[in-house]
């Protein structure tokens, strides 16, 4: 993925202008990249460059530090946090010193990528360069370990306010509300409420629906409920916010039909329904199989007063595409095109999902680049979907090509796009791959997960090579991922698959990382198997790579005993007229052949 040079790192970073940004009135104009990516980099806040700017140096307002505090800030509202970081290291090496607000927008970059690990370190930095964390600093600390779900150290954060003579805001408990909610611990969450109360802090609607979500979220609408009531018992009217968590709660459970007998109430309360009621009905409806009333929903929109948007349609689409209706597909079209609703990524990538998880990868890159030739730009979501795809069908090799195609659309790739190409090489047998694979994710600064480990210790262990699974085990303590249970699991059941019963007796046993005793290991095996003249045939596929979902096998089910000819279109997509407007995405352009399942 290419490398910036040093000289294309600071034209995009100064923007051609001496104040560090291109800067023209109040617009901040972002970093642009054309068919590059910048490489993340860890932030050292343990040493600096002296600095050279000498409005930094006698402590004055800084424009470069405050025009690039302001860019950073446009790239956390665009969701691009390696930007930020490229912004923030820029700024050390030419000799600035950060303000509180560039430190804490570089805290939302870190949040946003989930690099919690550097996050402990700033509060050390930002003290050491003379400055008084204030409380929106203190909430960002606090959000950001609530994210990651390390409640300890948000509480501990919480009672150095304090110490810093830094008063919590209702934001700050807000936060801490929510952190326990993630945790799944609402009953933590309810006493942060009374600690409010008895510091005088008054909570408003944010905190009660925090609270809401948090029952919901552990399937305890009753208790979600009882907090609504005390809402209101303290003077703070519950809104569209409240009565929807409400009511994705019933849809959760399979209880559409009470989150639609919401609206009733809703209006009761002069609160009207809007966009993301519908959208949680239309959706539940959906799940359920019941396309009937989801479709039936979709009219009574209108009453409701409330336009269709493309949640609403997706979800329908996705629904008939479930249900392997392709009439009913046809008429959410067709009301797209009625309600003057053009399609988006997530339309084009619902109906890739479909192809791909029947197998008909030759149909689902169709798709993928209609939605290019509709000026629309894959997600990560989209191109997710085309390397599952491929494999599913066994081909690593293409699985692997999406990654130059992320390159070329300026999409970098996550944790689970490379785990799901490596189980392809996995699959595939061939592990050498699968490792230079991971190699390159770690070197493009995408931490591996859980995840990633277990499927390569997977891969290692159907390959017949343990002692590279056992490997792994240490691998994981220098990444700071622990061996879970199962994982300990695969790699003693890779000893074992080989004979080696001792072996994955001293795995479970917890003393599997003598390297001695594993060499030696690896070359008995390696001397049985040549006395033995043994084969080592490739491994099978994974099961969830062979085996088709209930949905895709009811496709295909449905498919081979249809009597009538089903096309599915999906492409061609007339977008573009003299005012640009939606036409139709005509979906049945291309026959469905039978699978060969």
């Amino acid at each position: 993925m290419g490398d910036l040079s040093s000289e294309e790192r600071r034209s995009i970073t100064l923007g051609k202008h001496q104040n560090g940004a291109t800067v023209s009135s109040s617009k901040v104009t972002e970093p642009h990249i054309e068919g590059k990516q910048i490489h993340s980099f860890s932030v050292s806040f343990t040493s600096r460059n002296e600095l050279s700017c000498s409005v930094c140096s006698s402590n004055n307002s800084c424009q470069t530090v405050r025009s690039r505090t302001k860019l950073m800030n446009v790239l956390i509202g665009k969701r691009k946090p390696r930007e930020v970081h490229f912004i923030f290291k820029a700024l050390i090496e030419e000799g600035h010193r950060p303000t509180l607000v560039t430190y804490t927008t570089l805290l939302a970059a870190l949040t946003l990528q989930k690099h919690f690990k550097s996050i402990s370190s700033l509060l050390v930095k930002v003290e050491q360069d003379g400055l008084k964390p204030d409380s929106i600093f203190f909430n960002a600390l606090i959000n950001a370990f609530s994210e990651s779900g390390n409640m300890i150290e948000a509480m501990k954060l919480f009672h150095k306010m304090k110490e810093k003579e830094c008063k919590p805001t209702t934001s700050t408990f807000n936060t801490l509300i929510k952190g326990f909610g993630i945790i799944g611990n609402p009953e933590e969450s309810l006493k942060l409420l009374d600690i409010m109360l008895e510091r005088d802090v008054k909570p408003n609607d944010r905190t009660y629906n925090i609270l809401v979500r948090a029952w919901c979220n552990e399937g305890d609408i009753k208790e979600a409920w009882n907090i609504v009531y005390r809402m209101i018992s303290s003077g703070v009217k519950p809104d569209a916010v409240t009565y929807n968590t409400i009511a994705r709660a019933y849809a959760e459970k399979g209880e559409t039909s009470r989150a639609e007998a919401m609206i009733s109430m809703m209006q009761n309360e002069k609160v009207e329904p809007n966009e993301r009621t519908c959208g949680i009905i239309v959706n539940g409806y959906c799940k359920e199989g019941n396309m009937t009333d989801a479709l039936r929903f979709l009219y009574r929109m209108k009453d409701l007063g409330v336009h269709p948007n493309l949640v609403v349609f997706n979800s329908l689409i996705k629904g008939f595409l479930d249900s392997t209706d392709p009439d009913g597909v046809d008429e959410t079209l067709s009301l797209m095109e009625e309600f003057g609703v053009k399609p988006d990524v997530v339309t084009f990538s619902t109906i890739m999902n479909a192809w791909s998880s029947a197998g008909l990868m030759d149909k689902c890159q169709e798709i993928f680049d209609d939605m290019a030739k509709a000026a629309i730009e894959p997600d990560i979501h989209a191109f997710s979907i085309l390397a599952k795809g491929y494999v599913r069908s066994r081909e690593p090799e293409k699985a692997e090509g999406v990654l130059k195609l992320m390159h070329k659309s300026g999409v970098y790739p996550n944790v689970v796009i490379f785990t799901t190409i490596i189980s392809g090489w996995c699959s595939a047998g061939k592990m050498e791959y699968a490792n230079k694979l991971f190699d390159k994710m770690c070197e493009m600064d995408v931490p591996p997960n859980l995840k990633t480990f277990e499927t390569l210790i997977w891969g290692y262990g159907e390959a017949k090579q343990p002692w590279k699974a056992e490997e792994f085990l240490a691998v994981m303590e220098k990444k700071g991922i622990r061996p879970q249970r199962k994982t300990v699991q695969l790699v003693a059941d890779a000893w074992r698959a080989i004979g080696f019963l001792s072996k994955a007796k001293r795995i479970v046993n917890g003393s599997g990382d003598d390297k001695h005793e594993m060499y030696r290991d690896r070359k008995l095996h390696d001397q049985k198997e040549k006395q033995n003249g043994s084969y080592l045939g490739s491994p099978v596929i994974l099961p969830m790579d062979n085996r088709h979902n209930g949905t895709t096998s009811m496709v295909i089910k449905t498919l081979k005993s249809s009597s009538s000819r089903r096309f599915i279109t999906v492409g061609n997509s007339v977008l573009l007229s003299n005012v640009c407007r939606f036409r139709a995405i005509r979906v049945w352009q291309m026959q469905l052949a039978p699978c060969a399942c």
